[in-house]
């Protein structure tokens, strides 16, 4: 065994206890302060209704279909095209990986799944990579056009950085880059802007239908503070890879973004909500996908 073998391993043992410890921090921080309010939390879920959760869990569904379109609009640019129904199979189905702790196994799911279907491994790697830019810029868009620029103008200084990783040029040769290293076949077909464009315009829709998800669970924040409320909550906490899905850092952002227009309690009610709704939503369509996709077969 060469030597380089050991410390690799332990610095895999480091990682996953790193990833552990942080979720295990987030979630007891988010159990005291779900605790320390307790009575203002069961407030502010006494104010839901079902029918306003059954709308934000549709609103919800809207969302990750966007999602879904953002991605598979990806993929048809950079050489394959997918029809729906089996793109949806592998986002969707793909995506329960988020709820893992680590970053990977999303992309490993869509890989594998899409290799069945005759798309390369580095074709599904680089759309699903392709996401998070893409997610982030229109997330930061929506942010300072929601919230204001005067409050939120310093996400400014973020987007020079995201706008040119936007850039096909730019994207292409990152991937072209990534590719000679990992000593892989370079993609056939390299991304377009007519391709970025209409990638964004779905991540856009979808950042429209999550605010409306929470909108519905908090009629009294309106509607364009909602949109903004989230986008910036969840910009904040797909940032971090550490935990799965960003447990807890999401809610925490939520939590201290709807804290000017609600009390705390109600904040963290909305906020839990969100994240039930959310999971939920990932089941329903992975599920249905995975249903539709398996009798298409028979």
């Amino acid at each position: 065994m060469s030597t380089a073998e050991p410390r690799t391993a332990r610095r895999s043992v480091v990682k996953k206890v790193v990833r552990f410890g942080f979720l295990a921090i987030a979630l007891g921080f988010g159990t005291w302060a779900v605790a320390s309010q307790w009575d203002a939390v069961a407030a502010g879920f006494a104010k839901l209704s079902w029918p306003m959760v059954a709308a934000s869990l549709v609103a919800v569904v809207a969302a990750l279909l966007g999602a879904m379109l953002t991605w598979r609009t990806l993929l048809a640019d950079l050489g394959s095209p997918l029809p729906f129904r089996p793109a949806a199979k592998v986002f969707f189905v793909g995506q329960l990986g988020k709820y893992i702790p680590g970053a990977v196994w999303p992309v490993i799911a869509q890989m594998e799944m899409g290799r069945d279907l005759g798309v390369p491994r580095s074709r599904s790697a680089a759309a699903f990579f392709l996401m998070m830019p893409i997610q982030l810029a229109t997330g930061l868009l929506v942010t300072l056009g929601t919230l204001g620029w005067d409050r939120y103008g310093w996400l400014l200084l973020a987007l020079p950085v995201i706008l040119v990783l936007l850039e096909p040029k730019v994207v292409n040769a990152v991937i072209g880059f990534g590719l000679r290293k990992l000593k892989r076949e370079p993609l056939e077909r390299p991304l377009t802007r007519r391709g970025m464009l209409t990638a964004l315009g779905w991540a856009l829709a979808g950042w429209t239908a999550y605010g409306v998800h929470l909108y519905f669970v908090a009629p009294q924040t309106g509607l364009l503070f909602a949109i903004g409320a989230f986008a910036l909550s969840w910009c904040l906490g797909i940032l971090t890879f550490v935990v799965p899905a960003g447990a807890g850092v999401r809610e925490v952002a939520m939590v201290a973004v709807l804290s000017p227009v609600m009390d705390r309690g109600s904040a963290i009610a909305v906020a839990l909500v969100s994240r039930i709704v959310i999971i939920v939503g990932d089941l329903i369509c992975a599920g249905i996908a995975g249903f539709v996709a398996r009798r298409d077969r028979v």
